[in-house]
């Protein structure tokens, strides 16, 4: 099989190749260089070798017509619609000999590099991360897309890290330095589709689409074509063994028809990768399929424990949390205690979704309170912390950080950021025009927004006001929380991290409307108990003696029969002392 994309020989030259069926003929035009004829070879590729060094601009011109970017560029410096860049990542000159950490240990923070300032303002961010307990940064998508401000969901080139951030090299360095803090590095990376402006693909290799399936962003990707899944293998290998990320989080694969890609994707990248290095592979996947779980991925974001504790957090129904509003802590006990809430029983539409997963370990979920989506598709962008109690978000952040699921947070969670996260573009003109008009109307269902007039205040995603609004800002924070999470995080790495591994859910117990008693048995043989309030009232409970008790989030003193509003309470029973 055909490397898509441009590969460098040697100091001079370097080999073309394009996946372009439907082209009588292709030529590569080099920036001061006479154009080049690639040769067609079998099942629609064109290739060839040419003279060039690093630094190299060049396109593609498709039938004497077509002036296209490399789909598979590794660099675009002026932005999609420019000249793509061969770039040398092999004569980077690695500081930090890593071979990553086990699963495990991982505490990762979900961060979007523009908003930071790009690779440097991350690379600021580092010592920081590391000092509170995290262990692993994850940065959402990097593929290059339109103008200079996006969410990343958008790519359109997803070989080429978006130029607005930085070179490709400064992203090398970043990774290198995130390596010097301990920390691994993942990538949200998008396999299910192409953003609307600067993709191409269409026109000359249409057989990458299939024409008898639609997706929310057009014709669904041909995932049963070998080139079209070297094209996505090939592009995790880059990201893993070029660029030395230490992990990938595959964003929508509910979106892929052929989950049989997925598992050939995980064994590929486990083949690559050199013995002894941890590599960690993450599904985003609303279909709940336990199955690839068992198939070389690690973990999958669990929406259902998101969801069921955002409704208890908030009272808020609305939209898909429609699927929560009926015993919120029932469902939230199921998570805890099976993993996850959807194991194959309807939905709100009435569809069966996901399947059975109590066979499976705690670490195999990533929980969360918050992430890019749960914030960003809000209309205004709002936190947790402008939407429940401070005490109770406390609870609810110890029940996050010392469960044995895996914590995942988002970029000023660990300081109680008041900033909104909201959704921001940088298109133009009638793309602009739907965009904003097409995100104002997503809410118009909302009781909050039936009124077209209240819709205007949604903010324009392609204002610039919308992305500085998103940048952090360290004044908007709640008292104390930084503390928290040290303090909350060093108990995890001390008492649960370590027994971790073969680690099992006992169950859990509802104890009121708010209120449950979760228990998990741990690799040494130890009970790890969370009981959590998320009440406004006490809840009687028979806790377990304060003696064993690793954190309260309560600020005053209850007794043994009682949980406090808004509480909870941690506890850690050795081996063949069983919880009350």
């Amino acid at each position: 099989m055909q490397r898509h994309g441009a590969h460098l020989l040697d100091a001079t030259s370097a080999r073309f190749a394009l996946w372009a069926p439907d082209a009588r003929s292709v030529s590569l035009e080099i920036q001061g260089q006479p154009a080049i004829e690639l040769l067609p070879g079998a099942d629609g590729w064109f290739s060839g070798v040419a003279p060039c060094q690093p630094g190299a601009r060049y396109h593609y011109r498709i039938d004497d017509e077509l002036q296209v970017a490399d789909p598979a560029s590794r660099f675009q410096p002026e932005g999609v619609h420019g000249p793509s860049q061969v770039v040398d990542l092999a004569s980077h000159a690695w500081k930090h000999p890593w071979q990553g950490r086990p699963w495990h240990q991982a505490v990762i923070q979900e961060l979007h590099v523009g908003v930071l300032g790009g690779y440097a303002g991350v690379a600021q961010q580092l010592p920081r991360l590391a000092e509170v307990g995290i262990t692993a940064i994850e940065l959402m998508p990097l593929g290059q897309f339109p103008g200079d401000r996006n969410w990343g969901y958008d790519g359109v080139l997803p070989y080429a890290a978006q130029h607005s951030y930085g070179r490709p090299e400064q992203l090398c360095t970043l990774i290198d330095q995130a390596h010097g803090h301990g920390l691994m590095v993942m990538l949200d990376v998008v396999y299910n589709h192409f953003g609307p402006d600067g993709n191409f693909l269409h026109q000359y290799a249409s057989d990458f689409f299939r024409q008898d399936r639609q997706t929310p962003w057009g014709a669904a990707i041909d995932f049963r074509r070998p080139e079209v899944r070297e094209y996505f293998i090939q592009n995790a290998l880059m990201w893993l063994c070029e660029y030395r990320f230490d992990g990938l989080r595959l964003d929508a694969v509910h979106a892929i028809d052929q989950p049989d890609f997925l598992v050939e994707l995980a064994q590929r990248v486990r083949a690559a990768v050199e013995p002894g290095r941890h590599v960690w592979l993450v599904l985003e996947n609303e279909h709940n399929q336990a199955f690839l779980l068992e198939q070389g991925f690690d973990a999958q974001w669990n929406d259902d424990g998101h969801n069921a504790l955002h409704v208890l957090l908030t009272g808020e129904t609305e939209g898909y949390y429609q699927d929560y509003q009926t015993d919120p802590i029932g469902k939230l006990a199921r998570c805890l205690g099976e993993g996850f809430v959807y194991q194959g029983q309807p939905n709100r539409h009435g569809e069966p979704r996901g399947e059975p997963s109590g066979h499976l370990p705690p670490s195999a979920f990533v929980l969360f309170l918050q992430n890019h989506d749960q914030i960003g598709n809000r209309a205004l962008g709002e936190r947790l912390s402008r939407l429940c109690p401070p005490t109770a978000l406390r609870a609810a952040t110890a029940l996050l950080l010392m469960a044995p699921m895996i914590p995942l947070l988002f970029m000023g969670d660990d300081d109680g950021s008041r900033s909104p996260f909201l959704f921001f573009t940088d298109f133009h003109d009638q793309l602009a025009d739907a965009v904003r008009e097409g995100r104002r109307g997503e809410f118009a269902h909302f009781a909050a927004f039936n009124d077209p007039a209240l819709r205007e205040r949604i903010p324009d995603p392609n204002a610039l006001a919308t992305f500085t609004a998103s940048q952090p800002d360290s004044r908007e924070v709640l008292a104390g929380w930084h503390g928290l999470y040290q303090q909350l995080l060093a108990l995890r790495r001390t008492h649960i991290v370590p027994h971790l591994p073969g680690s099992r859910a006992l169950g859990a117990e509802v104890l009121g409307d708010k209120a449950l008693t979760a228990r998990w048995r741990l690799g040494d043989g130890s009970t790890l108990r969370i009981d959590l309030n998320l009440a406004a009232e006490p809840q009687a409970a028979a806790l377990p003696s304060p003696a064993v008790r690793l954190f309260d989030s309560s600020d005053n003193a209850h007794p043994d029969s009682s949980l406090a509003a808004y509480s909870c309470v941690v506890s850690l029973l050795p081996p063949g002392q069983e919880a009350a």
